[in-house]
This record gives C-alpha cells, structure tokens and sequence, in this order.
C-alpha cells in the first residue's frame, strides 16, 4: 500500500472520528446542556416517579446545592476512622518508652536489660506494666461506654419520646405542624389545569431567556440555586466566543410524576417530552459550530418547579430522562 492511500485512510478516519466524537456534543447543545441540575427540596436524593412519558424514570442530579445524606454519613465515618485511638496512642507511647529504656542501658554498657537484673527489678518493672495496663483497660471501658447508646429505660429520655402525642397530619397539610430541619413534613397536593398551563409556559419562557441571554428575565422565572447554573453556562459560552441559540420549543407530551408540599413550599416535578430546534454559534462569525440551526430534537427531562404558597411557581431543577 502506497504513502498515498495511507494518507488518505488516515484522514477519512480522522473525519468518521470527529462526527462521532461530535454526536454527543450535538445532543448537549441546549439549555443546560442534558446535564441534571437543581434541587427538589427533601426529595432531591429520590428519584421522580416513573410516568408514561418517562417510563425509566430520572437520572440524578450532578450538581446540587442540597446537601447529600450519604455523602454527609460517609464523610462521618472518615473523619471517625481518621481519629487518633487514645488506646493505640498509650500503647505506642509505653513501647516508646521501654525502648528508649533499653537502648540507654545498651549505649551505657550495662546491657539492653541491665535494670531487670534483679529480681525487684522484674517485680517493679511487672508491677509498672499491670498498672499501665489497668490504666489502658480502664480508658477503653469508658470510651466504649460512651459510643454504645443508651437502653430506653421505663422513664428514661427514649421512653418519654415513645409516649409524645404524634401530630396530626392534617396539621401539617395545613401548614400548622412544625417540621424537622433535616427532613421536612411532606404531604401531597393536587394540582389543577391551571398550574399545568404554567409549567408549559415556564418551559418556553426559560428556554427563550436563556436563548437571549436574558438574565433578568431569567432570575424571575428560575431559583437562584438555578440561576447561578445558567449563568455559569453563559459565560462560559462567552469566554469561548459561542452563543446558545433556542426557538421553536413544544411541548409534545407531558406527565405529573409528583407534587408535595414542604412547610410553606409546593413542589412539582414535570417530565416533559417536547421538542426545539437548538445550535450553538460562533459569535464572531455566525458559523454553526454544535447543533442544527434547521433541524429539530426532541427532549425528555424532569423539571421540577417550587413556590411559596401562593406564589408563582419557578424553575428548580433539570433532570434528564434514564
């Protein structure tokens, strides 16, 4: 095979590699960027409810300012395992010490073991390891002690805590019962056509600010935990001299997976199946540089949407269908 045809194999392998390495890219180029973003209050760790227009359910959220329970238990127990052991710490520093013991004997000529030549030498120095012994024996039992947790005794705390009137949950439906900072009451609510007509709205509103780079328009529709998302987005297109470029977004179909309510917040998660023609330019140029500025696509995302009773609702979080 001549130098020719292998150049020429070359560059066509090159090209097939770079339309595929340009797929993925395509696909990403819209608001976003197919990337799982945003929270969904108590329920941002559980995955959305699969409906018929997402059947396999939501992938999870890559970037969220809610705090992740494993995440915090794991980071727990590394920071227990990292923790010095008093025990260890005591018996390294009774080994130091016989050590250091023994080499001043051998450096001084009397021998390794010239303080236990006689027999109250053995006796003293026995009696001096039964009582560190006892010491570290002691030390153990009350730090054990104090990690095991404590028995609910008739008339103890855990008792006591058995026995509390449980609030009422049409308490907490109405807002009345006092909620946990950790895992806030939760109670289900319906939804009518209205909020629905306004999540349809929602989705052609976000993608048209962000298509012009409306931030004002874009803080009043998104939270700020999703605002920050977005405009991280845009500036970065900026510094790469790009800009994101969204119309013609329809819903297609659109099913309720679920809607809660925390404290004074309403949830709802959305999974949407619409379509949009999106494509990513070169501002300097106008050249098309990820997407197709004609041809459209069609999404399948989970978006949820929170407000304040009787607020307006607003975009909180994006996820892509699994």
């Amino acid at each position: 095979m001549s130098l020719i045809s292998l150049a020429r194999r070359g560059r066509a392998i090159a090209v097939i590699a770079g339309a595929l390495l340009l797929v993925p890219a395509i696909a990403e180029a819209r608001p976003g960027g197919g990337k799982g973003f945003g929270s969904r209050g108590a329920r941002t760790e559980q995955a959305p409810a699969r409906t018929n227009t997402a059947p396999n359910g939501a992938q999870p959220f890559q970037r969220s300012a809610q705090p992740s329970p494993a995440a915090s238990t794991a980071a727990g127990a590394a920071a227990q395992a990292a923790r010095p052991s008093m025990a260890r710490n005591l018996m390294l520093g009774v080994g130091a010490g016989l050590l250091g013991a023994g080499l001043f004997g051998l450096l001084s000529g009397s021998g390794f073991f010239s303080g236990m030549a006689s027999m109250a030498g053995i006796l003293g120095f026995l009696l001096q390891i039964a009582l560190i012994g006892g010491a570290i024996w002691l030390a153990l039992r009350f730090f054990r002690r104090r990690s095991e947790p404590q028995l609910a005794t008739a008339g103890g705390p855990l008792a006591r805590e058995a026995h509390r009137p449980q609030p009422d949950p049409r308490m907490a439906a109405m807002g009345g019962g006092a909620a946990s900072p950790a895992m806030p009451q939760q109670t289900d609510i319906s939804l009518d056509d209205a909020d629905f007509a306004t999540f349809e709205r929602l989705l052609g509103e976000v993608n048209e600010a962000y298509s012009n780079e409306d931030e004002r328009g874009l803080r009043a529709l998104v939270t700020p935990e999703m605002f920050r998302y977005f405009d991280e987005d845009l500036s970065g297109n900026a510094k790469r001299g790009l800009v994101d470029r969204v119309s013609d977004v329809k819903l297609l179909q659109g099913d309720l997976a679920e809607a809660w309510r925390e404290g004074s917040l309403d949830y709802a998660t959305v999974a949407m199946r619409f379509s949009l023609i999106n494509a990513l330019y070169e501002r300097a140029t106008g050249r098309v540089v990820e997407g197709s500025a004609t041809q459209s696509q069609e999404v399948v995302e989970h978006w949820t949407f929170v407000r304040e009773r009787g607020g307006a609702w607003r975009l909180s979080g994006i996820q892509s269908a699994a």
